[in-house]
């Protein structure tokens, strides 16, 4: 059986008329979050500790600005707008101590919940809206009278509207317009880690740059390589996010069609699978969750070794002149990010 799709027609805003929405934190999903509350009519504050420079950025938006744990006092529904890696120190310090019965806890991803590095308690709502898409997107479509989907669980329904909470809220920011799933913090945060780590983060960055590193040791030049293996990549995505894997198919050359077919599933075959189930079994084990916690309890030192290695790659250093010859490629934006939390 198909998985319901609820929409506008389901939901109401009525268990937010007269409440406060406390969003803690004002980065790209508080701050998408924050406008489009604001713009449904709903009373919004932000919470913020006093040396973010967010603050002046709230208030030239014309939203209430109070330290984290002022809004939480304040606020009905609390809106944790946080890092993963420091969500549950903020929660400790600021958010616990001044949590009433009958206020709502609301995150945009299950990761503190599933494994518990926060532990709510019993007499307070526990509901997630979880957009399906980066900060500026779901912004950006509720500005344009769309939206962005969104996904929606609720952990513990201590009101017993918690639901119609959750609801309203995904409505609020323009998500009930595109389609609303109800799934549970385990599923949420599960897939998404998957996601993230198998296909569209690590399996799409290493491949790009496998592909990239292939044709330059085969002679080829690194400009090329960095034009056919990610500069082009971006067109395929917007092909098959509009119509599908097979709509894209229809949109290339035949050549292009043979190859896809032919050549894809040796280079993503059995191996590759094999890799990707071993990855979702540490994830439901939580093998990964207590590694990443850990290594953010020691400053993120194999992050930062990580990323500094990444950035030094020759792709980065080809691209970065490429994309200088481009003034109208968004490379050239102040871009921001996070799918779904950002501090």
């Amino acid at each position: 059986m198909p998985t319901r799709i609820l929409t506008d027609k389901d939901a109401t805003l009525a268990p937010l008329r007269g409440k406060t929405c406390a969003v803690l934190g004002f980065g790209a999903q508080g701050h998408a979050h924050a406008l489009n509350l604001r713009d449904s009519g709903l009373r919004v504050i932000i919470g913020l500790k006093p040396s973010s420079k967010s603050r002046a950025k709230a208030r030239r938006h014309g939203l209430k600005v109070m330290t984290t744990a002022a809004a939480v006092r304040r606020g009905d529904v609390i809106f944790l707008a946080l890092p993963d890696s420091q969500m549950a120190a903020i929660y400790a310090r600021d958010i616990s101590p001044h949590l009433a019965p009958g206020k709502a806890l609301l995150f945009a991803h299950g990761f503190a919940i599933h494994y518990e590095t926060i532990v709510p308690p019993k007499n307070v709502d526990v509901i997630m809206v979880a957009p399906l898409g980066l900060g500026p997107m779901v912004r950006r479509e509720f500005v344009e009278k769309r939206g962005a989907p969104a996904l929606i669980a609720v952990h513990r329904n201590a009101t017993g509207q918690a639901r119609k909470i959750a609801l309203a809220w995904a409505k609020g920011i323009g998500a009930t317009r595109a389609g609303v799933i109800a799934t549970t913090f385990r599923d949420e945060t599960e897939t998404d880690l998957f996601s993230e780590q198998a296909v569209l983060c690590g399996g799409m960055t290493a491949l790009v740059r496998t592909g990239f590193e292939t044709l330059v040791e085969g002679g080829y030049a690194p400009e090329m390589a960095y034009f056919e293996c990610l500069h082009e990549l971006k067109f395929l995505v917007d092909l098959m996010h509009e119509a599908g894997i097979a709509g894209m198919r229809a949109l290339i050359s035949d050549t292009a069609q043979w190859g896809d077919l032919t050549v894809g599933p040796r280079i993503i075959g059995p191996a590759a699978k094999r890799e990707m189930k071993a990855a979702l079994r540490r994830i439901q084990r939580g093998e990964f969750a207590r590694g990443w916690i850990e290594e953010t309890r020691r400053g993120q030192p194999n992050l930062k070794k990580l990323l500094a290695a990444g950035e030094n790659h020759a792709i980065e250093k080809v691209g970065a002149r490429l994309r200088g010859l481009m003034p109208w490629h968004a490379g050239n934006k102040k871009t921001s990010r996070g799918r779904r939390i950002a501090g």
